[in-house]
């Protein structure tokens, strides 16, 4: 579907560590959308299977490394050139550095597989979240998408979505349930917030 002139498609970047199921299912998401889709994915790992799905899909795949985002503006210029409508974080594991927030505020959202403030912070991510939640023999557990700002897990939630846990399950289980909440939820939630920013 051609977009009318007028119509400027809005620009999605992907980041992730890992294998990207996420990256995958919001880039197939945004294929059938005529007027937003995901032009780039980055990922930290050279190995990460994010990069070889994004290059399936058609989509531009860059590797960098920590010097690349911390200690020179490589990756800030690379963004800046782009000038994506909406970064998204799907399973990225490194804290975004306060320059690349400041240059695009409001712009960066993260998904977490826990309820927020519930499981956040540095080195709950995976299945770590969901082993500590089943030891605490936690009632309920779902995902959170948030801002991100220069904390981990700390940024304003925008949306959460929740499903009981049983005694049966298991942290596998359990894991498995949340990434059904992530595929339903994370691109819908995505589109929203694209369409705010065009009104």
């Amino acid at each position: 579907m051609s977009n009318p002139a007028h119509i400027k498609e809005k620009k999605i970047v992907v980041f992730a560590s890992g294998s990207g199921t996420n990256a995958e299912n919001i880039i197939k998401y945004f294929q059938k959308s005529p007027n937003a889709s995901v032009v780039a994915v980055f990922s930290n790992k050279r190995s990460a299977k994010v990069l070889k799905r994004a290059h399936d899909l058609n989509v531009k795949a860059l590797h960098f490394d920590r010097d690349a985002l911390y200690n020179s503006y490589d990756v800030l210029h690379i963004l800046n050139d782009i000038n994506p409508d909406l970064i998204v974080l799907a399973g990225f594991m490194w804290m975004f550095p306060k320059d690349i927030l400041k240059k695009f505020p409001n712009k960066i959202v993260n998904i977490h597989p826990a309820l927020l403030p519930k499981y956040g912070g540095k080195g709950m991510y995976g299945m770590n979240v969901h082993k500590a939640i089943i030891q605490n023999k936690e009632k309920e557990s779902g995902i959170s998408i948030h801002y991100v700002n220069e904390n981990y897990d700390e940024g304003e939630v925008i949306f959460q979505a929740k499903i009981e846990i049983s005694e049966e399950d298991t942290p596998e289980t359990l894991a498995q349930k949340i990434h059904k909440l992530e595929y339903k939820h994370f691109p819908e939630i995505i589109q929203e917030l694209l369409q705010k920013k065009s009104q």
